[in-house]
């Protein structure tokens, strides 16, 4: 990887993808139905050290929740491709409020902001760039899961509004190494691509 561009941390959010219970937890609905990564399993703590550094020295971090909003039955609105690929998704998943769209313990004190997303991208009918910008955010580091999915979807969409974009590469994790190892070489087409540990070594020679 190569050295990392001088961002100042003061304008610098974290964008954290999904790290939520019902993805990650035991009880979650992911576990019930089988779809367990322990690559992911394994990010809250390491990301949540990276989020208590940027909050450290003057950045904000920003969660996404992936929710599935009831229709006027309490029924779950869920995407017929989700329905498809996860067809165990039931009543009260990923609801809005509910301990399972909830951020994972290990990272739910140092987040600023959520936004409830109900699509790949963080950006998309979100309140996101609003409030970055609001915020006087020009760098964006993203992390969280899926790499293939949300995470890859929100870069190229940082990228299209012009803010500088970063990929925490061990801060992502996928289903299998080898798509998560593609989404990565894929991103640096649009995004500086470094590990949690430089980026945190980078807080401390912010840009001028």
């Amino acid at each position: 990887m190569s050295a990392v561009a001088a961002f100042d941390p003061r304008h610098t959010a974290l964008v954290i993808i999904d790290l939520q219970n019902d993805f990650l937890a035991a009880d979650g609905a992911y576990a019930r139905g089988g779809a367990v990564s322990s690559a992911a399993q394994a990010l809250p703590p390491r990301v949540a050290v990276v989020a208590q550094a940027l909050k450290s020295a003057g950045g904000m971090v920003v969660g996404s929740q992936f929710t599935l909003w009831p229709d006027a039955q309490g029924e779950p609105m869920v995407s017929l491709h989700l329905k498809s690929l996860r067809p165990f998704l039931r009543r009260g998943d990923f609801a809005p409020g509910s301990t399972g769209q909830a951020h994972v313990p290990e990272i739910a004190p140092w987040v600023d902001v959520s936004v409830c997303k109900v699509a790949y991208s963080a950006f998309f009918n979100t309140q996101l760039d609003w409030v970055l910008r609001r915020a006087g955010i020009t760098t964006v580091a993203v992390c969280g899961i899926v790499t293939n999915g949300g995470v890859v979807s929100t870069v190229r969409d940082a990228h299209m509004r012009d803010y500088h974009t970063l990929v925490l590469a061990d801060g992502c994790a996928a289903f299998r190494t080898q798509v998560h190892d593609t989404s990565l070489a894929d991103m640096a087409t649009v995004a500086q691509v470094l590990s949690c540990a430089d980026f945190s070594a980078a807080l401390a020679a912010p840009a001028a």
